[in-house]
């Protein structure tokens, strides 16, 4: 195991302990143990293992190095095991609704008796809840509305979780003998925030080896539907996922087909009939006569192509990429003109809006660093929490300005081929105030201004709060401006409307943040807020290493919002980021 994959097991257990009721202090040890290794280099941790002296760094003692090193080296921990297995799963499921946390869950716990979600739902709607010390009608509320949406969400999975199980499996379709092409389609293909299943489109002649390679994968937990053409199968993460196979020559009206959206294949299916035409799944085949689409297919009388841009030139369309497939307008736009090229992930140059172990990061600022220059970027903005984000370890002013000068020191160091630009991620106070002063946000490189409480304000109180902190001078770029969490957190009320006219007059950038959980601001925004002149960040939002590769989710984001490398500040290159950053 990584550092880092050590360090959230050690986090598991504090959580669990604390669920459990366990010593204060022990706790706070597997907690203290997790920031301390995220505090080492990787290659420092090993070497501390393989010399047996891992127990020598403070804030962590002879029994928590054992743990550590059993961890590191097999990847499992019977501590922990046992751990989990001695808890109800109800109550760490509820770990998942907002607002609870291990020492609430523990309270309703002991003194309600609950320890299954449906327990806990019903003692909200009771009144239960509210009557316990430390809770009260607001907090009741906010779980019963937690327990809904999670309920509401439950269905639906991240593109980024969906796609890390889908990408193996269409390599593996790919190399089976039978299989001539495969692809996956659906929401997943239109690079949506979400998606509710996955739909794998297979063109083979022979059908059957393919379905029963699908039905038998390891991480397949039921069988619930086999065909010769059609499967269905559920993963351990319960999402759905269904394979379908046709013959090669329909391999892309299939394709299309099963990509959508529902609206977009309405009308192109207008657009089909406009022409005398009818598409479908089947094929593009004459529209008079009793014949169905299928039946004529199967009689050879489809169109034939052999890809997708084929379907559009018989049509008399350009071609209209994936994420563009929404039932908005695109058709109407290919029937006069070729798309531009909207940005893609080689675009970028670097990224801003990333975090590090002086505040709530897994990796230092030396690892950030040798990633960024891993991946070729030609810099990276290292913008951790300021002070009034305590819970994520925020910086305050002496933190702040040392780090300044870390960074400073590594720039002149010549190590990475990366730069390295000094900002941070300054709370916007309630009354929309800035957490450092403009003396301090002076000494940065640029700054990333972003929301992290108070979400329960009105949506005048909320837009006001917004706007004056993208009228600081000092401020780059807003972040994440609506708060949202895909999947577990609605965005708070604001004017979004108002907030873009704000940050446009002021030439304040706007971030895509490209967090797989957050996806803010949401694509539906970006077309007509880029035409005129919002320039857009598409920031990562990372907190480890790792974390930089989600620019994939925010250019899948920033392609529906019809964004060009133009309209997207970390496509300049660093000359031009330095002269622009300067200025202001």
């Amino acid at each position: 195991m990584t550092k880092n994959e050590i360090a959230e097991v050690l986090e598991e257990i504090a959580v669990l302990l604390e669920l459990k009721g366990e010593n204060p202090f022990k706790i706070r040890a597997y907690n203290g143990g997790a920031r301390v290794l995220e505090s080492l280099e990787q290659d420092e941790l090993e070497r501390l293992i393989a010399d047996e002296k891992l127990d020598s760094i403070k804030g962590i003692g002879t029994a928590l190095a054992q743990k550590i090193g059993e961890l590191h080296t097999t990847g499992q921990l019977d501590f922990f095991e046992k751990l989990k297995a001695s808890i109800a799963p109800g109550l760490v499921e509820m770990l998942d609704v907002p607002g609870l946390g291990a020492k609430k869950i523990k309270a309703i716990h002991e003194k309600l008796g609950v320890d299954m979600m449906a327990g806990l739902a019903q003692a909200c709607a009771d009144g239960r809840v509210a009557g316990l010390a430390g809770f009260g009608a607001k907090s009741q509320e906010k779980i019963a509305e937690g327990i809904r949406n999670r309920e509401a969400y439950g269905k639906r999975h991240l593109w980024w979780k969906a796609n890390e199980v889908a990408r193996p499996i269409v390599a593996g379709l790919r190399e089976l003998a039978e299989v001539e092409r495969a692809e996956a389609a659906g929401s997943l293909r239109r690079g949506m925030e979400t998606v509710g299943d996955v739909d794998f489109i297979v063109g083979s002649s022979t059908p059957g080896p393919v379905m029963a390679w699908f039905c038998g994968l390891p991480e397949v937990k039921e069988v619930t539907a086999r065909g010769e053409t059609k499967s269905s199968v559920r993963f351990g993460s319960g999402l759905q996922a269904d394979l379908r196979v046709v013959p090669p020559a329909q391999f892309a009206f299939a394709l299309h087909h099963f990509t959508g959206s529902k609206d977009h294949n309405v009308a192109m299916r207008q657009r089909a009939l406009e022409r005398g035409q009818s598409l479908s799944e089947w094929g593009l085949v004459p529209a008079e006569g009793d014949g169905m689409a299928k039946e004529k297919a199967e009689r050879g009388e489809s169109v034939i192509i052999t890809d997708e841009a084929e379907l559009w030139e018989q049509l008399g369309l350009a071609w209209v990429p994936p994420a563009l497939r929404e039932g908005m307008g695109e058709i109407e736009v290919a029937a006069s003109t070729q798309f531009p090229r909207f940005i893609e992930a080689t675009d970028l140059r670097g990224a801003f809006h990333n975090h590090t172990t002086a505040s709530d990061g897994r990796n230092t600022l030396a690892e950030m660093a040798a990633a960024a220059s891993e991946r070729g970027w030609e810099y990276l903005g290292i913008a951790d929490h300021s002070k009034a984000s305590f819970q994520a370890n925020g910086l305050d002013e002496e933190r702040v300005l040392k780090q300044v000068a870390d960074i400073r020191k590594l720039n002149a160091g010549g190590a990475y081929s990366t730069h390295i630009f000094s900002g941070s991620e300054v709370d916007i106070l309630t009354d929309g105030r800035l957490d450092f002063s403009d003396e301090i946000l002076a000494q940065l490189d640029y700054v990333v201004a972003s929301v992290h409480n108070a979400f329960s304000q009105s949506e005048e109180e909320m837009t006001q709060r917004i706007i004056r902190a993208v009228e600081n001078p000092h401020v780059t770029m807003l972040g994440h401006p609506t708060g949202r969490v895909l999947l577990r957190r609605e965005a708070y009320k604001v004017d979004l409307a108002k907030v873009i006219d704000a940050a446009i007059a002021n030439e304040t950038i706007i971030e895509l943040n490209a967090s797989p959980w957050r996806l803010d601001l949401d694509w539906r925004w970006w077309q007509k807020a880029a035409e005129r002149g919002l320039l857009c960040s598409i920031n990562p939002d990372a907190h480890e290493c790792a974390g930089l590769d989600h620019v994939a989710a925010g250019i899948n984001a920033a392609r529906k919002g019809r964004l060009e490398a133009h309209n997207v500040f970390n496509t300049r290159a660093l000359a031009d980021v330095q002269a622009y950053l300067g200025k202001r």
